[in-house]
């Protein structure tokens, strides 16, 4: 029998059942905290990366040269056009070579590129940074997703030339937040530089002044990529909704930061006046820090000036780009049917009429090769070269080290043996959808979703293609405006019936194509 006091020598953690995991909820912010730390990995992996360069580069600090950059170009970037790369570079060079002033100015300009090229991920293919974590789903299973983000962007400008802007997850790294509502930030930052101001902090200020302009250049940004996607395609923007209210809010988002900001340059030449009528050890440095601060507030009422002007015009440009892409006349292009066209016709052929028209089909499709000598001295060397003796079987192949893939289809063999089986209404009367899918849930309960999905897939049958490969019956589903009535699906109750294709027409075309 176990005493009372036995008892209190367990812990709790080992007596309780085991805690399930955390709500979607909690782990969205955890998710968060891990976007953050990915979009700090490139500026640590400078660091780590600087001692693979040909010389002595371990004196300089490429993460500091990297904010830098992402500084400038967030501060240069227009409207329409970004920062322009060789006027980034004259402008690291200074820091660059505070770090190491003994160092050749050549020196100096090779980190600012390397500093530059590597935020852009010049190497990579997409030049973007990818990063993986995990997050636990509602049901409390485990999953790893991929988190891809860009920090400087090479755009191509209306004047022509490629300019360099920042991505929003550049700017929050810039300002350490990240997938923080634009208006909310923004409008924090600006009260919070207001209190600071009042309080006399100038230096405080300052800080929390720059953050105000990063947050307004990422509400311009996320404008500006709005009204691109317009001129892509109007459609791909919802303009009904989503649209209009984002105009209106960032007009209101304006006019508010307008009255702050001329709020925030009265305090500030306040301070400014109190600063002048003292003369002691601090009047030079709370001068300096006013006039930077005047600088800084006017340069947002430059840029919320801008961002007002492009908001009054996007109404326009998007009923011009919808009657220019409305009235455009679509482009003429033929797709190539390689099995109807290539390989079914050919393959009945004898082999010497049938190599005629494969080298005829190769010959345009390979491109163009690139012959193995182009100057006259590869010509010498490969003439002169001995050749080298092979092997009589030729070189050992190494091992294939094979995986097998996973099998991750929700759909088994037997579950689309079971739903061809259904649709196969060769010999009899259409069927209505909703009498396929009672008939389905009665045989599995996954079934009517592959039921539901080929129907769906038969309202627009590749009739074409079917006739092309010899095919002898097509399913195919038409809507004559039936609801369907099912506990599970909504739509049309379609009709779904089985065609025969023209067998003696498509024999004909094959002879004809021999």
């Amino acid at each position: 029998m176990t005493s009372p006091a036995s008892t209190d020598l367990v812990p709790p953690q080992l007596s309780a059942a085991p805690r399930p995991a955390q709500g979607p909820a909690a782990d969205e912010g955890l998710a968060r905290r891990l976007r953050a730390l990915a979009c700090t990995a490139p500026l640590h992996d400078l660091d780590a990366r600087k001692a693979n360069l040909a010389g002595e580069y371990t004196v300089y600090a490429m993460a500091e040269v990297a904010l830098a950059a992402i500084d400038l170009i967030t501060l240069n970037m227009d409207f329409d056009t970004g920062a322009d790369h060789e006027q980034i570079v004259a402008r690291l060079l200074p820091r660059v070579a505070a770090q190491a002033p003994s160092r050749p100015a050549a020196e100096h300009e090779r980190v600012a590129r390397w500093v530059l090229e590597n935020l852009i991920n010049v190497g990579s293919v997409d030049r973007g940074f990818r990063a993986v974590y995990g997050t636990f789903g509602a049901d409390g299973v485990y999953t790893r997703r991929d988190y891809d983000f860009k920090l400087i962007e090479e755009v191509p400008g209306y004047g022509g030339g490629v300019y360099l802007r920042t991505t929003d997850e550049a700017v929050n790294v810039l300002v350490g937040a990240l997938d923080t509502d634009v208006t909310s930030a923004q409008i924090a930052a600006e009260v919070k530089l207001e209190v600071l101001i009042n309080r006399g902090r100038l230096a405080d200020a300052q800080l929390a002044a720059e953050q105000a302009r990063y947050r307004t250049v990422q509400y311009a940004e996320t404008l500006r990529k709005t009204l691109e996607a317009t001129r892509r395609n109007v459609r791909a923007v919802d303009w009904l909704n989503a649209v209009p209210d984002m105009i209106a809010e960032a007009l209101d988002h304006v006019a508010d930061r307008y009255r702050h900001e001329n709020a925030i340059l009265t305090n500030i030449r306040k301070a400014r006046d109190e600063a002048e009528s003292t003369s002691d050890a601090k009047t030079a440095e709370h001068k300096r820090r006013a006039a930077e601060l005047v600088d800084i507030v006017k340069d947002c009422i430059r840029r919320h000036t801008q961002l007002q002007s492009r908001l009054l015009d996007a109404g326009p440009l998007f009923r011009a780009e919808q009657d220019r892409q409305a009235f455009a006349a679509p482009t003429a292009y033929t797709g190539l049917d390689l099995y109807g066209q290539l390989v079914a016709p050919t393959l009945p052929l004898p082999v010497e009429q049938a190599v005629r028209v494969t080298d005829a089909f190769f010959a345009r499709g390979t491109g163009l090769r690139t012959p193995a000598s182009v100057r006259l001295g590869d010509l010498v060397d490969l003439l002169l070269t001995p050749p080298v003796e092979r092997e009589h079987l030729g070189a050992e192949m190494p091992e294939p080290d094979l995986i097998a893939t996973p099998d991750d289809s929700r759909f088994s063999e037997e579950q689309l043996a079971s739903a061809l089986r259904l649709l196969d209404l060769e010999h009899d009367a259409p069927r209505r959808l909703s009498g396929l899918l009672a008939e389905a849930r009665e045989l599995d309960g996954d079934l009517p979703y592959l039921v539901a999905l080929l129907a769906v897939h038969a309202a627009s049958p590749p009739v074409g293609t079917a006739y092309r490969q010899g095919e002898e019956r097509l399913l195919f589903a038409v809507d004559d405006g039936t609801p369907l009535d099912d506990p599970e699906f909504g739509g049309a109750d379609l009709i779904v019936g089985t065609a025969l294709l023209d067998a003696v027409g498509m024999a004909a075309d094959r002879s004809e194509a021999s």
